[in-house]
Protein backbone atom coordinates (compact mmCIF):
# COMPACT_ATOMS: atom_id res chain seq x y z
CA UNK A 1 0.00 0.00 0.00
CA UNK A 2 1.62 3.21 -0.93
CA UNK A 3 1.14 6.55 0.29
CA UNK A 4 -0.19 9.84 -1.55
CA UNK A 5 2.09 12.11 0.11
CA UNK A 6 0.51 15.17 -1.89
CA UNK A 7 -3.22 13.97 0.09
CA UNK A 8 -1.15 13.40 3.68
CA UNK A 9 -0.05 17.09 3.31
CA UNK A 10 -3.29 18.34 1.77
CA UNK A 11 -4.80 16.86 5.41
CA UNK A 12 -2.12 18.15 7.27
CA UNK A 13 -2.50 21.85 6.12
CA UNK A 14 -6.31 21.60 6.66
CA UNK A 15 -5.92 20.21 10.36
CA UNK A 16 -3.49 23.41 10.84
CA UNK A 17 -5.84 25.56 9.30
CA UNK A 18 -8.93 23.99 11.41
CA UNK A 19 -6.54 24.72 14.78
CA UNK A 20 -5.61 28.26 13.89
CA UNK A 21 -9.71 28.68 13.03
CA UNK A 22 -10.54 27.77 16.51
CA UNK A 23 -7.45 29.85 18.22
CA UNK A 24 -8.69 32.86 16.42
CA UNK A 25 -12.06 32.25 17.48
CA UNK A 26 -11.41 31.85 21.07
CA UNK A 27 -9.19 34.98 21.25
CA UNK A 28 -11.79 36.91 19.40
CA UNK A 29 -14.41 35.72 22.19
CA UNK A 30 -11.99 36.27 25.36
CA UNK A 31 -10.84 40.04 24.26
CA UNK A 32 -14.48 40.46 23.16
CA UNK A 33 -15.45 39.62 26.86
CA UNK A 34 -12.36 41.29 28.05
CA UNK A 35 -11.12 37.86 29.40
CA UNK A 36 -7.23 38.82 29.62
CA UNK A 37 -4.46 39.29 31.87
CA UNK A 38 -0.58 39.27 32.72
CA UNK A 39 1.39 37.19 33.92
CA UNK A 40 4.17 38.44 35.93
CA UNK A 41 8.00 36.72 35.76
CA UNK A 42 10.63 38.21 37.64
CA UNK A 43 14.32 39.38 35.92
CA UNK A 44 16.43 39.53 39.04
CA UNK A 45 20.10 40.64 38.99
CA UNK A 46 22.61 37.90 38.20
CA UNK A 47 25.01 38.89 41.12
CA UNK A 48 21.66 39.45 43.55
CA UNK A 49 19.17 37.00 42.88
CA UNK A 50 16.88 38.16 45.69
CA UNK A 51 16.54 41.37 44.14
CA UNK A 52 14.43 42.03 40.87
CA UNK A 53 15.44 44.17 38.29
CA UNK A 54 12.71 44.52 36.66
CA UNK A 55 9.44 41.99 35.72
CA UNK A 56 7.95 40.87 32.25
CA UNK A 57 3.70 40.44 31.96
CA UNK A 58 2.99 38.16 29.87
CA UNK A 59 -0.12 37.98 28.48
CA UNK A 60 -2.47 35.39 29.29
CA UNK A 61 -6.46 34.85 27.83
CA UNK A 62 -8.61 32.81 29.97
CA UNK A 63 -10.97 30.50 27.25
CA UNK A 64 -15.00 30.25 28.21
CA UNK A 65 -14.64 27.51 31.03
CA UNK A 66 -12.38 29.99 32.92
CA UNK A 67 -9.41 28.10 32.51
CA UNK A 68 -5.95 30.29 31.68
CA UNK A 69 -4.54 30.16 28.35
CA UNK A 70 -0.56 30.99 27.93
CA UNK A 71 0.40 33.23 25.17
CA UNK A 72 2.79 29.98 23.70
CA UNK A 73 -0.60 28.26 22.30
CA UNK A 74 -2.28 31.34 20.53
CA UNK A 75 0.49 34.04 19.39
CA UNK A 76 2.07 32.37 16.68
CA UNK A 77 -1.84 32.09 15.01
CA UNK A 78 -2.82 35.55 15.49
CA UNK A 79 0.66 37.69 15.64
CA UNK A 80 0.36 38.56 11.54
CA UNK A 81 -3.70 39.24 11.90
CA UNK A 82 -5.58 41.86 13.28
CA UNK A 83 -6.04 39.65 16.74
CA UNK A 84 -2.11 40.51 17.44
CA UNK A 85 -2.69 44.23 17.43
CA UNK A 86 -5.61 43.59 19.66
CA UNK A 87 -3.78 41.29 22.11
CA UNK A 88 -0.66 44.30 22.31
CA UNK A 89 -3.32 46.70 23.14
CA UNK A 90 -4.93 44.19 25.92
CA UNK A 91 -1.16 43.66 27.12
CA UNK A 92 -0.16 47.67 27.25
CA UNK A 93 -3.43 48.03 28.82
CA UNK A 94 -2.68 45.65 31.92
CA UNK A 95 0.86 46.75 32.07
CA UNK A 96 -0.31 50.32 32.50
CA UNK A 97 -3.12 49.56 35.30
CA UNK A 98 0.24 47.69 37.25
CA UNK A 99 2.26 50.20 36.93
CA UNK A 100 -0.11 52.88 37.76
CA UNK A 101 -1.13 50.97 40.80
CA UNK A 102 2.55 50.05 42.47
CA UNK A 103 4.85 52.79 42.13
CA UNK A 104 8.12 50.93 42.05
CA UNK A 105 7.51 48.04 39.20
CA UNK A 106 9.29 47.74 36.78
CA UNK A 107 8.00 46.29 33.59
CA UNK A 108 8.50 45.53 30.63
CA UNK A 109 5.99 43.86 27.99
CA UNK A 110 6.06 42.07 24.55
CA UNK A 111 5.00 44.18 21.37
CA UNK A 112 5.33 42.90 17.62
CA UNK A 113 6.35 45.20 15.03
CA UNK A 114 3.36 44.95 13.00
CA UNK A 115 1.80 46.70 16.25
CA UNK A 116 3.65 49.63 15.31
CA UNK A 117 1.63 53.33 14.62
CA UNK A 118 -1.52 51.34 15.48
CA UNK A 119 -3.69 53.84 16.46
CA UNK A 120 -5.33 52.29 19.59
CA UNK A 121 -2.23 50.74 20.97
CA UNK A 122 -0.93 54.51 20.75
CA UNK A 123 -3.88 56.08 22.11
CA UNK A 124 -3.66 53.36 24.89
CA UNK A 125 -0.36 54.37 25.98
CA UNK A 126 -0.90 58.14 25.72
CA UNK A 127 -3.74 57.94 28.22
CA UNK A 128 -1.76 55.89 30.65
CA UNK A 129 1.06 58.14 30.24
CA UNK A 130 -1.50 61.27 31.03
CA UNK A 131 -2.53 59.19 34.36
CA UNK A 132 0.92 58.79 35.33
CA UNK A 133 3.70 60.56 33.19
CA UNK A 134 6.29 58.75 35.37
CA UNK A 135 4.96 55.47 34.48
CA UNK A 136 7.16 56.10 31.11
CA UNK A 137 10.74 55.54 32.75
CA UNK A 138 9.16 52.33 34.26
CA UNK A 139 8.37 50.94 31.18
CA UNK A 140 10.16 48.52 28.95
CA UNK A 141 8.76 47.58 25.41
CA UNK A 142 9.85 44.14 24.04
CA UNK A 143 10.63 42.82 20.78
CA UNK A 144 11.88 40.11 19.06
CA UNK A 145 14.74 39.69 16.67
CA UNK A 146 12.90 37.83 14.01
CA UNK A 147 10.62 40.96 14.44
CA UNK A 148 13.03 43.67 14.70
CA UNK A 149 14.72 42.64 11.17
CA UNK A 150 11.09 42.71 9.30
CA UNK A 151 11.13 46.64 9.42
CA UNK A 152 14.87 48.03 10.64
CA UNK A 153 14.25 51.63 9.77
CA UNK A 154 10.16 51.88 11.07
CA UNK A 155 11.51 49.76 14.29
CA UNK A 156 14.50 52.65 15.06
CA UNK A 157 12.26 55.70 14.32
CA UNK A 158 9.59 54.18 16.77
CA UNK A 159 12.18 53.28 19.62
CA UNK A 160 14.00 57.29 18.87
CA UNK A 161 10.41 58.87 19.45
CA UNK A 162 9.57 56.43 22.44
CA UNK A 163 13.39 57.00 24.12
CA UNK A 164 12.78 60.63 24.15
CA UNK A 165 9.51 60.27 26.67
CA UNK A 166 11.68 57.85 28.87
CA UNK A 167 10.88 54.48 27.71
CA UNK A 168 13.27 51.41 27.13
CA UNK A 169 13.63 49.09 24.13
CA UNK A 170 14.55 45.74 24.85
CA UNK A 171 16.00 43.25 21.91
CA UNK A 172 14.22 39.63 22.73
CA UNK A 173 15.58 36.70 21.79
CA UNK A 174 19.10 38.01 20.82
CA UNK A 175 21.36 35.72 19.24
CA UNK A 176 18.81 33.88 17.66
CA UNK A 177 20.16 34.32 14.05
CA UNK A 178 18.09 37.20 12.59
CA UNK A 179 19.32 40.64 12.88
CA UNK A 180 22.51 41.52 11.42
CA UNK A 181 25.19 43.72 13.15
CA UNK A 182 24.07 46.52 11.21
CA UNK A 183 21.14 46.79 12.03
CA UNK A 184 21.80 45.84 15.80
CA UNK A 185 23.70 49.17 15.40
CA UNK A 186 21.59 51.30 13.87
CA UNK A 187 18.84 50.00 16.30
CA UNK A 188 19.95 51.11 19.47
CA UNK A 189 18.42 48.83 22.19
CA UNK A 190 18.57 49.45 25.88
CA UNK A 191 18.89 46.20 26.96
CA UNK A 192 19.46 42.78 25.26
CA UNK A 193 17.76 39.63 26.31
CA UNK A 194 19.91 36.19 24.79
CA UNK A 195 18.27 33.56 23.39
CA UNK A 196 17.19 31.20 25.86
CA UNK A 197 18.92 28.50 23.79
CA UNK A 198 22.19 29.59 24.53
CA UNK A 199 21.54 29.75 28.36
CA UNK A 200 20.12 26.35 29.10
CA UNK A 201 22.94 24.01 29.96
CA UNK A 202 25.00 26.47 29.76
CA UNK A 203 27.26 24.76 32.70
CA UNK A 204 28.02 21.61 30.34
CA UNK A 205 28.43 23.56 26.62
CA UNK A 206 31.43 25.21 26.24
CA UNK A 207 30.21 26.35 22.55
CA UNK A 208 27.68 27.88 23.93
CA UNK A 209 29.70 29.57 27.19
CA UNK A 210 31.71 31.41 24.02
CA UNK A 211 28.70 32.57 22.58
CA UNK A 212 27.49 33.61 25.11
CA UNK A 213 30.55 35.45 26.46
CA UNK A 214 30.82 37.69 22.98
CA UNK A 215 26.98 38.55 23.11
CA UNK A 216 27.49 40.29 26.37
CA UNK A 217 30.78 41.81 24.94
CA UNK A 218 28.82 43.09 22.14
CA UNK A 219 26.04 44.31 24.36
CA UNK A 220 28.55 46.27 26.82
CA UNK A 221 30.01 47.56 23.97
CA UNK A 222 27.02 49.07 22.87
CA UNK A 223 26.11 50.24 26.36
CA UNK A 224 23.33 47.47 26.82
CA UNK A 225 21.56 45.85 29.95
CA UNK A 226 22.46 42.38 29.18
CA UNK A 227 19.79 39.45 30.10
CA UNK A 228 20.02 35.62 30.07
CA UNK A 229 16.90 34.16 29.50
CA UNK A 230 15.67 30.24 30.57
CA UNK A 231 17.57 29.79 33.18
CA UNK A 232 16.69 26.96 34.97
CA UNK A 233 19.48 25.55 37.36
CA UNK A 234 22.32 27.33 39.19
CA UNK A 235 24.53 25.81 37.89
CA UNK A 236 23.83 27.58 34.98
CA UNK A 237 23.14 30.42 36.76
CA UNK A 238 26.76 30.85 38.02
CA UNK A 239 28.35 30.89 34.98
CA UNK A 240 26.50 33.05 33.17
CA UNK A 241 27.08 35.68 35.93
CA UNK A 242 30.56 34.41 35.70
CA UNK A 243 29.88 35.87 32.29
CA UNK A 244 29.23 39.16 32.88
CA UNK A 245 25.24 38.76 32.71
CA UNK A 246 23.70 42.03 34.29
CA UNK A 247 20.17 39.56 34.85
CA UNK A 248 18.57 36.35 34.76
CA UNK A 249 15.18 35.56 34.37
CA UNK A 250 13.82 31.51 34.06
CA UNK A 251 12.08 29.07 36.55
CA UNK A 252 14.81 29.05 38.94
CA UNK A 253 13.80 32.26 40.30
CA UNK A 254 10.54 32.64 39.34
CA UNK A 255 7.77 31.23 37.19
CA UNK A 256 5.38 33.80 35.97
CA UNK A 257 2.70 34.80 38.55
CA UNK A 258 -1.01 35.76 37.92
CA UNK A 259 -1.00 36.73 41.59
CA UNK A 260 2.48 38.64 41.60
CA UNK A 261 3.90 39.26 45.41
CA UNK A 262 2.14 42.96 46.09
CA UNK A 263 -0.78 41.49 44.97
CA UNK A 264 -0.72 38.28 47.36
CA UNK A 265 -3.06 37.49 49.79
CA UNK A 266 -1.63 38.69 53.17
CA UNK A 267 -3.24 35.76 54.92
CA UNK A 268 -2.59 32.81 53.07
CA UNK A 269 0.48 33.69 50.73
CA UNK A 270 -1.35 31.73 48.10
CA UNK A 271 0.21 32.63 44.34
CA UNK A 272 -0.99 30.79 41.27
CA UNK A 273 1.81 30.07 38.84
CA UNK A 274 1.31 29.21 35.16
Amino acid sequence: MTCNVNSSGTLTRALAASRDRQTFLMVSQALAAGRTMLAFQPVVEARNPTSPAFHEGLIRILDETGIVVPAGQFVAAIEDQHLGRAIDCAALTHGLDALARVPDLRLSLNMSVRTIGHRPWMRVLDEGLERDPMAAERLIIEITERSAILAPEKVGAFMKDLQAHGIAFALDDFGSGYTSFRHFRELRFDILKLDGSYCRGIDGHGDNRFLVETLVRVGRHFGCYTVAEMVERPEDAAVLAELGLDALQGWLFGKPELIPHWHRDARTGLLEAV
